[in-house]
C-alpha cells in the first residue's frame, strides 16, 4: 500500500459565460456579480440582442467508438471499455490525452507546479507533453494545470474542518499561466472535516468556465475524525454522485462542455460502492492512480485500485522525487511504460 507525502487545442471554447453576458467587464473579472440597477424603457428597448453560443460540433461516436476501444488495446473485455451514453459534443476524453502539473504555489513540497517558476514549469510541462505525444501520435496530447484549491491540514484552523482554502486570487493565477500555453485547468480539493457539498459551491465562479475541471481527493476525507494524514481517507459513491451532479448541472445552465472529474486512488478503501457511481453525458470521470514507489508497485496499485473496479475512464500519476526513492530506481516510468497498462491512461499527472 502505498502513502503520498502530505497534503499537499482545449477541445472546444464556448462562447463568454451567461453570468458574464450579464455583467459588466469590470465586475467579470473580479469575479462577483453586481447588482444591476434598474433601466428606462429607451435603455431597454436600445440593448442589444444577446448573441446565442454558437452550437457545438456533432459528436463524432464512430471515432468514439474506435478510441474507447483503442484505449483498451483494441480489446474488449467484460469490464473494459465501460459501456455508458455518449458523451455531449466537446467531450476532451477519449479524443485526447491530459498531461497535468500538480501542485500548490505555497508549497515547493506538493507537487512540481508550486516548485519551479512559473516560465519555467511551463516549459518543462510543454516537453513533457511532447514526449507523450510522440509515445503515442493516434492521440492529441494536451497539457493540463491541477491545482490544490483546498489543502487538507494538521490543525483544525478557525473553521475546525482541518482545511485551508486558497484565496482566489490563486486561482487567477493558474487561469492566467494556462492562457499562456492553451492548457486545460483542474481545481483539486483536500476536504479534511469539511464535505464536498461545503466545498465545490465555493468554486462555482470557476466551474463554469468551459477549460476549468474538478478533482477530489479521497485520501484526506476525514469522516472517522481522524486527523488528515494519520490514516487514509475516503469518499462514498453517494460523495462521487453529489459532484457529478453538480458538474452535470453547471454544463446544462451555462450550455457548457462536458466536465471532467478527477478522482485520486491508490487503495479500493478510498472509494467505496464504486458500481453505485451515476454516469452522466455531461460529466467524465477519471479514475487517477496516484500512489508512488517503484514501477511494480505502481503497476500493481493501479491493477488492484483501478482497472479492477472500472467507472469510465483511468489516469496515473507519476512523481519526479518519490518515485524513485527506492534504489536502483534512477528515473520515473516513461510513456512508453506507462502505455502498456489496461486500460491506457488518459490523464496524466506529474507531481
Amino acid at each position: 500500500m502505498y502513502t503520498r507525502p502530505r497534503a499537499g487545442t482545449t477541445l472546444l471554447m464556448m462562447c463568454s459565460l451567461i453570468f458574464a453576458a450579464c455583467n459588466n467587464s469590470e465586475a467579470a473579472k473580479k469575479k462577483t456579480i453586481t447588482p444591476r440597477t434598474a433601466a428606462s424603457k429607451d435603455s431597454v428597448a436600445k440593448a442589444p440582442e444577446p448573441v446565442p453560443p454558437a452550437p457545438p460540433p456533432v459528436l463524432d461516436t464512430a471515432l468514439y467508438n474506435a478510441l474507447t476501444l483503442r484505449m483498451c488495446h483494441d480489446s474488449a473485455s467484460a469490464k473494459w471499455p465501460v459501456k455508458t451514453d455518449y458523451p455531449l459534443p466537446g467531450a476532451i476524453l477519449p479524443f485526447h490525452r491530459i498531461i497535468a502539473y500538480y501542485g500548490n504555489y505555497y508549497s515547493t513540497r506538493m507537487g512540481i507546479l508550486g516548485e519551479l517558476p512559473p516560465d519555467e514549469m511551463l516549459k518543462k510541462l510543454m516537453g513533457e507533453v511532447k514526449s507523450w505525444q510522440a509515445a503515442d501520435t493516434m492521440v492529441k496530447t494536451i497539457p493540463a494545470l491541477h491545482y490544490i484549491v483546498a489543502s487538507a491540514q494538521g490543525a483544525p484552523g478557525k473553521s475546525n474542518t482541518y482545511r485551508m482554502r486558497m484565496p482566489f486570487t490563486q486561482i487567477d493565477k493558474t487561469l492566467e499561466l494556462a492562457k499562456k500555453i492553451d492548457a486545460l485547468v483542474f481545481l483539486d480539493i483536500q476536504v479534511g472535516w469539511s464535505t464536498l457539498q461545503q466545498e465545490i459551491p465555493q468554486l462555482e465562479q470557476y466551474l463554469a468556465l468551459p477549460n476549468v475541471h474538478l478533482a477530489v481527493d479521497p485520501e484526506f476525507s476525514m469522516k472517522t475524525g481522524r486527523v488528515p494524514g494519520s490514516i487514509i481517507g475516503t469518499f462514498d459513491a453517494a460523495d462521487i454522485n453529489y459532484a457529478t451532479q453538480y458538474l452535470a448541472d453547471l454544463v446544462a445552465k451555462h450550455n457548457l462542455p462536458p466536465k471532467m472529474l478527477v478522482i485520486h486512488r491508490f487503495t479500493k478503501g478510498m472509494v467505496t460502492n464504486y458500481k453505485q457511481i451515476k454516469l452522466h453525458p455531461e460529466v467524465q470521470i477519471v479514475m487517477d492512480m496516484d500512489g508512488w514507489g517503484f514501477p511494480a508497485k505502481k503497476v500493481n496499485s493501479y491493477k488492484l485500485a483501478v482497472s479492477s473496479e472500472p467507472v469510465q475512464f483511468t489516469g496515473f500519476k507519476l512523481f519526479y522525487k518519490n518515485d524513485i526513492k527506492t534504489p536502483p530506481w534512477k528515473t520515473i516510468m516513461k510513456p512508453e511504460d506507462v502505455l502498456k497498462l489496461y486500460p491506457r491512461p488518459m490523464y496524466i499527472q506529474y507531481q
